[in-house]
């Protein structure tokens, strides 16, 4: 049984959050389903990223505190997963203690073992607002692009790494005016030291895929440079360097060992404190992380790089499987421009699940994906309803119609049988290989496949005629059908959690989905004479608001 350790990027949790913030924790919630199909063993974490000055200056404007707004904001987000059925082992916070302290003791360990040095930095200051202001709080034009609206940490455009000074005609983003420059000594993590043993990381992991290996190489190539660990905020994790007293870690930087320490919080949720090192301290484990593309760097360089300077012996990523953006009706989604589906607002739409199907079909994998309303209503009408739903309760209502609720004997199978069940082998394959190479969005499509095959198939050979006539072609065709539908509810588990099991049950079969597993995966599996239960359909059509338009509401 291998070992998983299942991640999903921690989501900045500064306002509601829409469907491309969902996006990585669905995905690592699907891979997890996956995974333990399969047979495996599975630790997934996430959590809320609530820490850094944008809470706090939220905070002071609603005249809150910043603990008691990131409570708020994670209890939220903690509703919405639990109502998209998202079930991650344990999504946590950055302010747990757990979090906390191993962040510090991790840093005291990095700063002992010669990584971590300070030095008098020349930083943006607002004299406005009279104070120092983060990456995030600094807008300007790319240096390496030319393009506006490039923040102090990066640059959405061309995906670069960025310093706040880097930025031409910098501005503060809160009161929109220019900065000054005042030194401020802070804490920097020496990453130009790992670089041999990076670069050779990334060379030899054929995991990778090659946008992200390209990307990072590119990186090396020019040239690594210290990352700062430090921050002048109040609200985060203090420091633990000698001298740094009043000082809080860099979000980014405690963010990503967050991987860590919510595997440790579950160990000792679970009373199995054993947990954190038979995963992490496994060579054999396999580590993946669903995250957008502007995070790459994060998860490929700067976090093995942490990994490495630990001394620890945690395993290093194997896979990072990244999107790209979701884009509504064209134009990227964006809180401050209100452009985006809110997923408070999903839920108002419709079921949940099918939210799950459709972000999955249009996972944008490869390049972004544009995401409308008719779109959305087709996908959910014709592919979910029409293909996949109408095949399944065409089957089940032929096998209680005419056999009695009992899969009839085909007898002896005739050529196109045979030939269905053959691709339905095929199917079964595909969609275990699509999975294992994390191309989500192909192995819904093989679902579909399979089930358009089966309608093709039903419709061809008229069973509700036959039945009449020639009942064994009749049986022949609904015990075909059956065997489909047993494979298809496999597939659709990790998607479509819900409605799976209800199709299990729909089957007849007692014992729980995980732990039959897919031994009888892509062949037949249902005897004859096996009953079912009277079927029910699994999904029905939408229509959507015309008047949600571009900008989804709220508030």
């Amino acid at each position: 049984m291998a070992k998983w350790i299942v991640c999903a990027a921690w989501p900045y949790l500064d306002g509601k959050p829409h469907l491309g913030t969902f996006m990585h924790l669905l995905s690592a919630d699907v891979y997890s389903r996956y995974l333990r199909l399969m047979g495996n063993e599975v630790v997934s974490v996430s959590g809320s990223d609530i820490h850094g000055t944008p809470i706090e200056v939220e905070a002071l404007r609603s005249n809150t505190s910043p603990r008691e707004l990131a409570e708020k904001y994670h209890q939220q987000m903690v509703t919405l997963l639990n109502a998209f059925l998202v079930q991650l082992d344990n999504y946590t916070t950055t302010e747990s203690p757990v979090h906390i302290k191993f962040v510090r003791d991790f840093y005291t360990k990095l700063y002992e073992n010669g990584f971590v040095y300070s030095k008098k930095v020349r930083q943006l200051y607002c004299e406005r607002d009279a104070m120092f202001l983060p990456d995030r709080f600094v807008e300007g034009i790319c240096p390496y692009c030319g393009k506006e609206g490039a923040r102090g940490d990066q640059c959405d455009s061309c995906g670069r790494l960025l310093d706040p000074l880097d930025l031409r005609s910098p501005r503060c983003v809160i009161c929109g005016l220019g900065p000054i420059v005042r030194e401020s000594e802070h804490w920097f993590f020496d990453l130009p030291q790992l670089s041999v043993e990076l670069e050779e990381y990334i060379r030899s992991n054929k995991e990778f895929p090659e946008n992200a290996r390209n990307f990072s190489l590119t990186w090396l190539k020019e040239g690594l440079k210290p990352r700062t660990l430090t921050r002048d905020n109040r609200w985060g994790i203090p420091s633990p360097f000698p001298g740094s007293e009043g000082k809080t870690i860099y979000v980014w930087m405690e963010a990503v060992l967050g991987y860590l320490s919510a595997v440790k919080e579950f160990g000792e949720k679970k009373g199995d404190e054993g947990i954190f090192e038979r995963f992490w301290k496994d060579a054999n484990t396999r580590s993946v992380y669903f995250i957008g593309k502007d995070n790459i760097p994060f998860h490929t360089i700067i976090f093995p790089a942490l990994l490495m300077a630990s001394k620890q012996n945690y395993v290093l990523p194997m896979q990072v499987s990244s999107t790209e953006f979701i884009l509504l009706e064209g134009k990227k989604f964006s809180k401050s421009k209100g452009i985006g589906v809110w997923l408070e607002d999903a839920l108002r739409v419709c079921d949940p699940e099918y939210w799950r199907f459709v972000l999955m079909y249009f996972r944008p994998e490869s390049r972004d994906s544009n995401f409308s309303w008719p779109e959305f209503e087709r996908c959910v009408n014709s592919e979910m309803n029409d293909v996949l739903g109408n095949f399944i309760h065409r089957v089940l209502t032929f096998v209680k119609r005419f056999f009695n609720t009992s899969v009839p004997d085909p007898g002896k199978l005739d050529e196109d049988s045979e030939s269905l069940l053959a691709l339905l082998e095929d199917a079964w394959a595909s969609y275990v290989t699509h999975m294992d190479s994390f191309a989500l969005k192909d192995a819904v499509r093989d679902i579909l496949d399979i089930a358009r095959s089966g309608n093709e198939y039903v419709s061809n050979r008229e069973p509700w005629e036959k039945a009449k006539t020639d009942v064994q072609s009749a049986a022949q065709t609904v015990y075909v059908g059956v065997q489909l539908v047993y494979t298809i509810c496999l597939m659709m588990y990790p998607f479509l959690p819900r409605s799976s099991i209800r199709l299990w049950q729909s089957l007849g079969l007692n014992n729980d989905l995980l732990t039959v597993g897919t031994g009888g995966a892509g062949k037949a599996s249902i005897a004859p004479g096996h009953r079912i239960l009277p079927p029910s359909p699994l999904f029905s059509k939408v229509k959507v608001d015309p008047s949600l338009g571009t900008q989804a509401t709220h508030a």
